[in-house]
Order: structure tokens, then C-alpha cells, then sequence
């Protein structure tokens, strides 16, 4: 091994300047939105920021899982997985402008259009501005202490104690993913489903489960082939590592074609006057193209290009597939946000690109940062020499 303490290569610091740029050029797009169209500035932040909060947490919980079941899949790239949770700090205070825009996105926070809903009234109970605030504070509470505590252990494993770090990860990885199923289930009915508070569905936290795993597996292999490409880590991942990652990446895809099937395969065989409403509205109007394109580039192509061994065993084609995935993942957002209001028909803003590119630019800048800190693999996890050799032996 030609580098013992495996720090990012110098490349990762030459993307900081240019992604930090796209990020402040894209924030001044949407500092302008906010003063020409300020409902629309709301509604396009809403989407690019539940992208890129997907991408953290589901970060967080995969690492999680790999705490869990083990396996050389994750630990060559569990280093990315708690640099990309270690941003949620920030993510935190990115919250804000959500929660001042509340009133231009969410019916419910508008009194005197409850008093006349007898659905809201009834639901008010749950729905009130400080309760929802109080809620959000709570679910970046508790997912904050999570990645803190995971990422302090990982740390303390390279320094310390290694089998008692291990085991600490191991333990609060169990309760930890209860954890994230429950505050996720509740966040994405507060902060998504709620701006239409008339229609419900039992299986949408499990929608955003699926989505922010297929997001955050879908970068990191993105990361992991950009880093193959340089020392340290060129010896490192091996064609068995982008196989693996690979096949769960088609279990994610399925996953998520699964739980959104099924969904509608529900609504739409229930036939129920308050909830038909929520595919009526985008199946028509130019919003059946956008339902077609997620069908056929966020689930049948993948799902036919990830079929293949050969594909999976290549980065560079590999990454061709997590980056058409991650484009959708924007795009399926933007499916479940805009037509709340946009029912007319299918339209799009120029702050529905500034907004995810903005925020992402400020986000990468982080997640690069962050990526530099600490070495690229667990140097002293009982099971890297293995997970290595075993890889190297496919």
C-alpha cells in the first residue's frame, strides 16, 4: 500500500473553488427569485433542499446498515457516507427559509382558510405552526446527535479502542435506523405531504426511505469513481467493490419503482374521492410526460443497464447510471412538490434549476471539506484487510 494514512488526493480540494462558485451563483438566482416571485423562490428551495437532505440522511442510514451487516461494500466508502452526514449541521440552519416560507407553502397555516376546511380543522390538532417547528427541531436533534456519535466512534476506531468503538456503532446503528424510519416517516408527512393536507397516503415515509437510500447510494458511487481514478485510492476499489455497489444500487431502484407501484396500485384500485385528486393532477396536463420519463429513466433503463455484470464492474459506466439517477431524483421532487401548485398544468421556473444548483454547490463545497478531513478508509476496522483481499481476489 503506497499510502498508509490515505488522505483525499489533492483533486478533491481543486473541486471545492469551482462547486462553491456554482453555489454562491446559483443562491444570488434565487436571492433575485426571491424578490421578483417570492411563492415560486419557496416552492423550487423546498425541492432542491429535500434532494439534498435526502442525500445526507440516506447517507447516514446506509452507513448504518453497514454497521449492521458488514461487508467490504461498505467500508470502502464508509468515509463518504459520514462525510456526507457530518453536513447536517448545516443543513439544519438551511431549514430556515423553509420554515419562513410556510406561509406561501402550506395551506394550513392560513387560519382563516381552516376555519372553512372541516378537514384542516380536524387535522389542526397536528398541523400548526409551532408544533411543526417544534417537530423539525426535534428530527434535526435527534439526526445530528446520530451522525455525531457515529462519526466520533469511527474517529475513536482509528485512534483508540477499536473493539469497543465497534461495538458502539454497532449498538446505536440498531436503534439508530428505528430512529431515522420514525422521524423521517413524520418529517416527510410535515414538510412534503402536507402541502396538500386533504390527501394522505400509509406508505409515503417509506417512499422517502427508499428515495433518500437511492439518492445517497447513487452519489457516493458517483464520489467513490472520481477517487478511483487517483492515488491513494486507485489500488483500492476494485471491480468486485463497484460490482457490489452496483447490485445494491439495482435493489434501491427496484425498491423505489416497488414502494411508488404500489401506492398507486392502492389509490388507484380504492378509487376514493380524496385521494383519487393526487394522480388526476399528474397524469394531465403535461405532467403524464414528467410521470413517463420517471418510469423509464429512474426505473426501466437503470433497472435494464444494471442487469448487466460488465456494467457494473466498470466505474465509468457505472457512474453514467448513479448520475441519471440522481438527475431524477431531482425531477421526482419536483413531481411531488410543484403540481400542488402548478394544477393547471405542467410548468417550470428558471428557480427550479437555480435552487437545486445553489444549494448544492454550498452543499458539495461542505461535503468536500469534510471528505478531506479524515483518512479515506477505517484504517484499523478489524475487517478492512479482508474486505481488500477479498476484493482483490474476484
Amino acid at each position: 500500500m503506497t499510502d498508509l494514512t490515505y488522505t483525499a488526493p489533492e483533486e478533491v480540494e481543486a473541486r471545492r473553488r469551482p462547486v462553491m462558485l456554482a453555489g454562491v451563483a446559483g443562491l444570488v438566482l434565487c436571492a433575485l427569485g426571491l424578490l421578483f416571485d417570492r411563492e415560486q423562490f419557496f416552492r423550487s428551495y423546498l425541492v432542491g433542499y429535500m434532494f439534498w437532505l435526502g442525500i445526507a440522511l440516506g447517507s447516514m442510514a446506509l452507513c448504518m446498515v453497514h454497521h449492521m451487516s458488514g461487508g467490504a461494500w461498505g467500508l470502502v466508502i464508509r468515509r463518504i457516507f459520514e462525510a456526507s452526514s457530518r453536513t447536517l449541521p448545516v443543513l439544519a440552519l438551511l431549514f430556515i427559509p423553509i420554515a419562513l416560507g410556510m406561509h406561501d407553502l402550506y395551506p394550513w397555516t392560513h387560519a382563516d382558510h381552516v376555519q372553512h376546511d372541516e378537514a384542516l380543522r380536524h387535522k389542526s390538532l397536528y398541523l400548526n405552526i409551532p408544533f411543526f417547528l417544534a417537530r423539525a427541531m426535534l428530527y434535526f436533534a435527534a439526526w445530528i446527535v446520530l451522525a455525531r456519535q457515529l462519526n466520533r466512534w469511527s474517529l475513536e476506531q482509528d485512534t483508540g479502542d477499536v473493539v469497543t468503538s465497534t461495538r458502539k456503532m454497532q449498538l446505536l446503528s440498531g436503534g439508530g435506523l428505528v430512529l431515522y424510519g420514525l422521524t423521517i416517516t413524520f418529517a416527510s408527512i410535515d414538510w412534503v405531504m402536507s402541502l396538500n393536507p386533504h390527501w394522505y397516503s400509509t406508505i409515503f415515509g417509506f417512499i422517502f426511505m427508499g428515495s433518500q437510500g437511492l439518492a445517497a447510494l447513487a452519489f457516493t458511487i458517483a464520489v467513490a469513481v472520481m477517487l478511483s481514478r487517483y492515488e491513494p485510492m486507485a489500488h483500492v476499489y476494485k471491480a468486485a467493490h463497484f460490482h457490489d455497489l452496483g447490485k445494491l444500487l439495482l435493489a434501491f431502484v427496484m425498491l423505489w419503482a416497488y414502494f411508488n407501484f404500489s401506492q398507486y396500485l392502492i389509490i388507484y384500485s380504492g378509487n376514493l374521492v380524496e385521494e383519487i385528486p393526487y394522480y388526476v393532477t399528474r397524469t394531465r396536463g403535461g405532467w403524464g410526460v414528467v410521470a413517463l420519463l420517471l418510469v423509464v429513466f429512474h426505473f426501466a433503463l437503470p433497472f435494464a443497464l444494471l442487469l448487466s455484470r460488465d456494467l457494473k464492474r466498470s466505474g465509468n459506466r457505472l457512474i453514467a447510471v448513479a448520475l441519471c439517477i440522481l438527475v431524477m431524483r431531482v425531477v421526482d421532487l419536483f413531481f411531488l412538490v410543484a403540481p400542488e401548485f402548478e394544477k393547471q398544468g405542467f410548468s417550470m421556473h428558471w428557480l427550479d434549476i437555480a435552487a437545486p444548483i445553489g444549494l448544492g454547490g454550498i452543499w458539495l463545497w461542505l461535503f468536500l471539506t469534510q471528505l478531506r478531513q479524515r483518512p479515506l478508509l477505517p484504517l484499523r476496522d478489524p475487517h478492512l484487510a479482508e474486505a481488500l483481499e477479498g476484493a482483490g481476489a474476484h
